[in-house]
């Protein structure tokens, strides 16, 4: 008997993190790819729409998650690189490779269900500095334009604006922004006109 217990309790240890619950389900996931591929990610590794990555707000670096579409219950394993997606309403958000196995690259997003495979590869401490980003909101040929954008960005509120010089132009850039802060500046920016701006991780 103590033999057969044993065996149980071993066959047990072998059975996927999944077993212990789902994280989500029933929650939105959309994904990025050919826009964002090469920058940055939040825990400053480089993101690759080809690698099955994704990004979550709350969820540890590291962590590996299960993620399967509800509609056809086809699934991906995916882990936590990136910080998003900063819509209302939406869960996750998937790399592009990892959006072609759940079969939801026409419809944009999918209702998922959301399983927490390893958290323990998520647990080491988190960068020793929070990400922090710079925004180029445009780049002029003539300085009274470029003045002229800078002067509107300080009376609707911005602070961190700065001129980039070269030869040929002056860019106005919002520089250091923390990367909570993020999202809530860019669609700052969108409400004003802005909406050609140009993201770039700062340092």
């Amino acid at each position: 008997m103590k033999i057969k217990i044993l065996f149980v309790l071993f066959l047990l240890s072998l059975a996927p993190a999944s077993f212990a619950g789902v994280y989500k389900s029933g929650v939105q996931a959309s994904y990025y790819a050919e826009k964002y591929h090469g920058r940055k990610t939040a825990n400053g590794e480089t993101f690759n729409m080809y690698a099955m990555t994704c990004a979550h707000k709350t969820l540890p670096f590291g962590t590996v998650l299960r993620v399967t579409n509800l509609s056809n219950n086809k699934t991906v394993d995916v882990r936590v690189n990136d910080r998003g997606p900063f819509v209302k309403g939406r869960e996750i958000d998937l790399s592009k490779a990892a959006a072609q196995k759940l079969d939801m690259i026409k419809t944009g997003t999918a209702r998922v269900k959301i399983e927490i495979l390893d958290k323990s590869a998520g647990a080491s401490p988190a960068p020793v500095s929070e990400p922090y980003w710079d925004v180029q909101v445009g780049s002029f040929s003539s300085r009274e334009n470029a003045n002229k954008v800078a002067q509107n960005l300080l009376k609707n509120g911005f602070e961190n604006v700065y001129f980039q010089k070269t030869k040929a132009v002056t860019r106005v850039v919002i520089k250091k922004i923390p990367d909570k802060q993020l999202p809530s500046l860019e669609s700052k920016l969108r409400q004003i006109g802005y909406t050609g701006f140009m993201v770039k991780k700062n340092g």
